[in-house]
């Protein structure tokens, strides 16, 4: 076999076939936390290849084809993704079904020292992009782009929050003080949803690529939690990692919304609001939610790593944060 762990390029070279000019090398792409993302080449073509942890996979949590289809359905929009190559459900060839996408020129920016370039007016506007970005996907009307059976809207709150809770369940392995009471303070205090729409699930700026010249978002990318309910989960989230943990090196933030010109997450909900028209009155709960979420994630992700069931660097420093997740989410309770 030749390869990385999860990527078997013979079995690959094997699959594609006549798509393939040459023997296939591949690389895993660092930074990702959950799905595994490798860049391919045959020499001629470049091709980036998403497939699902190696182990210890949560129910509806890693789904390629949803990642796929929300991808291909959003080609043509105002959205800028990838373009899907191809999807393969079969497990047979790399042991989990995966697809191929385009591989789009820009970076992702994780931390201060890949932002230091940015201007103060860079960075500024590269924000407000971020958020523009956000609200032209949650102005996508589903059916017209052949997602008007995506989700299931109706009680996407309330699902969501028993969803993470099961999550929970499947990856606990300690006690986690105060996760609990979080999750109960949530369940018994779910909105009212005033619209549905396209939402990602897990929008940031380091799930984005951001080219220099011109400075542009060039692609909105991790697809896996994308589904049809309501967009302030996505505000919420995103709100939760611009201010992050409120501490020094903060791992949520990279830092980077400290850096001159960065607007605070509060301006980035405000100018949401201004574009939308949303109210974001109740945007409390929203980021308590995100920060149960984060923590259910981080915390399965810990688990994965302590029963050796994923690859990469950084994932054995993840499973402290999932406490300070939760103090901070119970302190975003108190706001609504």
């Amino acid at each position: 076999m030749t390869g990385l762990p999860g990527l078997d390029l013979d079995r690959l070279a094997s699959y594609l076939g006549d798509r393939v000019a040459g023997p296939l090398s591949g690389e895993l792409i660092p930074g990702g936390r959950s799905n595994l993302t490798y860049r391919v080449t045959d020499g001629a073509n470049r091709w980036v290849l998403r497939r699902p942890p190696l182990g210890h996979v949560l129910a509806t949590a890693h789904d390629m084809t949803r990642e796929h289809r929300v991808i291909s359905a959003l080609g043509g929009t105002a959205v800028p993704v990838p373009r899907a190559e191809l999807l393969c459900e079969d497990p047979s060839v790399l042991g989990a079904p995966f697809y191929l996408m385009e591989e789009v020129a820009g970076a992702a920016l994780r931390d201060r020292a890949q932002c230091e370039w940015l201007t103060p007016e860079q960075a500024g506007a590269l924000s407000n992009r971020l958020v523009d970005v956000l609200a032209d996907l949650h102005a996508v009307d589903p059916a017209s782009v052949g997602l008007g059976d995506f989700g299931r809207p109706d009680g996407f709150l309330k699902r969501q929050v028993s969803r993470w809770g099961k999550q929970l369940s499947a990856s606990r392995s300690r006690d986690l003080p105060g996760i609990d009471e979080l999750h109960d303070t949530l369940a018994g205090s779910v909105p009212a949803s005033v619209q549905a729409t396209i939402i990602h699930g897990d929008y940031r700026l380091d799930n984005v690529l951001v080219t220099r010249d011109p400075l542009e978002i060039s692609a909105v990318l991790d697809w896996e939690m994308a589904t049809l309910g309501d967009p302030l989960a996505d505000v919420g989230l995103l709100h939760v990692y611009w201010h992050g943990l409120n501490i020094e090196n903060d791992p949520i933030t990279g830092t980077v919304p400290s850096l001159p010109g960065f607007p605070t997450a509060d301006q980035l909900v405000e100018r949401y609001a201004r574009r939308t028209g949303a109210d974001v009155s109740n945007l409390g709960w929203y980021t308590a939610f995100g920060y149960f979420k984060l923590a259910v994630i981080l915390e399965g992700i810990h688990y994965r790593f302590t029963t050796g069931k994923t690859v990469g660097a950084g994932f054995e420093q993840l499973g402290a944060f999932t406490l300070p997740l939760v103090r901070q989410g119970l302190a975003a309770t108190k706001e609504y």
